[in-house]
């Protein structure tokens, strides 16, 4: 059994249109017309437990929306979903301690917090047995290098150094699962490589399930085997990320055209 699954998944918003100007203000106090937007159309996925899978599209595709249904944050309008046997929008405990998820824009951290005392909290928050938390942290801390910067607060490290412990944190728990959206954005080149080496040491290593979201192609080309196209909520690639790059020699992969979805889809 696949470890993520959908069948015909679909997420709509219904958006209020407004007329321009003053009178469409004011008409729009008696009459709203609306619009039926589809962030995600009828999406079917199956991922086994271990995989490194990337999933890229441009912006307002559908990805993050994916990844949110994914995760529990909002249900689906449509369609059947299950991650790790679960109905994620239920929210379970049995199920959250079993996933992670980490957004390159929003933080997870607490920025009062030294890294060491925010390690500790969520060893509370997932009620994660003592010798199995410090034997977690202690593989990760080493495993990034990032023993000098235990403790130190958290608003006096650099992006890159953020994300590492952003990182860690996600993985203390030791999740069957872990969502990845854009963990990249604004870090330069050496924190890249070295997040590009952690997050591959942990899939190899650990067997972690990975979905990884992100516009820098090479990204994905170094570290998913396998790679999901996303355009206008809808499924156009899923394949081979070799016979992606292969097929598609560009790095703005993410501008393929919808006129494409026949060829990608053979």
């Amino acid at each position: 059994m696949p470890i993520i699954e959908t069948k015909d998944l679909t997420k709509t918003y219904k958006r209020y249109k407004k007329a321009e100007g003053l009178r469409g203000s004011l008409t729009g106090l008696f009459k709203r017309d609306y619009e039926v937007k589809k962030a995600v159309d009828s999406f079917n996925l199956e991922i086994e437990e271990g995989e490194f899978t990337g999933l890229i599209g441009p912006n307002g595709a559908g990805k993050t929306t994916l990844i949110k249904m994914l995760t529990g944050i909002i249900a689906p309008t449509a369609g059947r979903l299950s991650v790790m046997g679960f109905y994620p929008n239920k929210l379970e405990n049995a199920f959250k301690k079993q996933y992670a998820v980490v957004m390159g824009q929003k933080s997870q951290l607490f920025f009062e917090l030294t890294a060491n005392d925010t390690l500790s909290l969520f060893k509370e928050i997932y009620d994660i047995p003592k010798p199995e938390f410090e034997k977690s942290r202690d593989y990760f801390v080493e495993l990034f290098n990032v023993k000098e910067l235990m403790n130190v607060q958290v608003r006096n490290l650099s992006l890159g150094e953020r994300m590492k412990m952003e990182l860690i944190t996600a993985l203390l728990h030791n999740p069957r699962v872990l969502f990845l959206d854009e963990p990249t954005i604004g870090l330069d080149a050496i924190a890249v490589k070295q997040i590009r080496m952690f997050l591959k040491e942990v899939n190899e290593n650990k067997k972690t399930t990975i979905l990884l979201t992100s516009h820098y192609m090479e990204d994905i080309k170094q570290l998913c085997k396998r790679s999901i196209v996303i355009n206008k909520g809808l499924k156009i690639f899923d394949g081979s990320t070799e016979n992606l790059f292969n097929t598609y020699q560009k790095y703005k992969i993410i501008h393929i055209s919808f006129a494409d979805k026949t060829n990608l889809r053979n």
